[in-house]
């Protein structure tokens, strides 16, 4: 981070109150309130479960100027938009509104929080799955379809077969605008795209899962282990 940015942001955030005030756990999640320079972020302050490969960082984004909420699900980060602003005062109505809720959500299924097109579409009545083996290929199902998990953009994780291990995942998306299913791998947690998994239907996506998950999965699992030494050498 530059040093004019890392001035702004202290200069700003110095007298802020705001996160002294949140309570050390929040259904469940535990509080982190040191101050974390990385990178292009400035995290301000921090609520984790570890046990649930899950969390949310206030902080301010060097690259766009602004204050943004970033929620982990697994190996997957997004920010959510309605927290993104230039202002801190902004920044903290939002956080006081909506933090709560959202880490709640984070934790207890809520069906009404999702788009009418999701519920449209009657992803949570898919019988396939409902049916989802918990573990494939030494992968675990950490995202299954009758929770999808709305990130950015319009779109929802549906499937995301994770192996936190190797941080290495397959995971299959639907974004309401395109009204379409389209799959991720990520090994090492460096995105791996193809368009082998997108698909307009339900059975259009049923037969490309039947045929092509589990050797997907097989492939990300071997490139992850051939580049595990390299990984953590470096």
């Amino acid at each position: 981070m530059k040093e004019e940015t890392l001035a702004k942001v202290q200069e700003e955030t110095k007298d802020w109150a705001y996160p002294a005030e949140l309570p050390e756990t929040l259904h469940g999640f535990t509080l982190d309130r040191e101050v974390h320079v990385h990178d292009d972020l400035y995290d301000l302050f921090s609520y984790r479960n570890p046990e649930l490969h899950k969390s949310v960082t206030a902080c301010f984004h060097e690259e766009t100027h602004e204050y943004k909420l970033m929620v982990t699900y697994g190996l997957i980060h997004f920010y959510r938009i309605e927290f993104i602003t230039a202002k801190l005062d902004v920044f903290e109505s939002m956080l006081r509104k909506e933090l709560d809720p959202l880490i709640d959500g984070m934790v207890t299924f809520h069906p009404e929080s999702l788009s009418s097109i999701v519920l449209d579409k009657k992803i949570l009545d898919w019988e396939m799955g409902k049916n989802l083996p918990d573990t494939l290929e030494g992968f675990y199902l950490f995202v299954r379809p009758t929770e999808p998990v709305k990130i950015t953009n319009g779109s929802y994780i549906l499937i995301d077969y994770v192996d936190f291990e190797l941080e290495s995942s397959f995971t299959e998306y639907y974004n309401i605008f395109r009204d379409e299913f389209f799959g991720e791998a990520r090994i090492w947690n460096i995105p791996d795209v193809n368009y082998e998994f997108d698909a307009k239907e339900f059975h259009e996506l049923e037969n490309i899962l039947h045929e092509k998950l589990i050797p997907r999965l097989r492939q990300v699992r071997s490139w992850a282990v051939a580049k595990k030494d390299e990984v953590h050498y470096t």
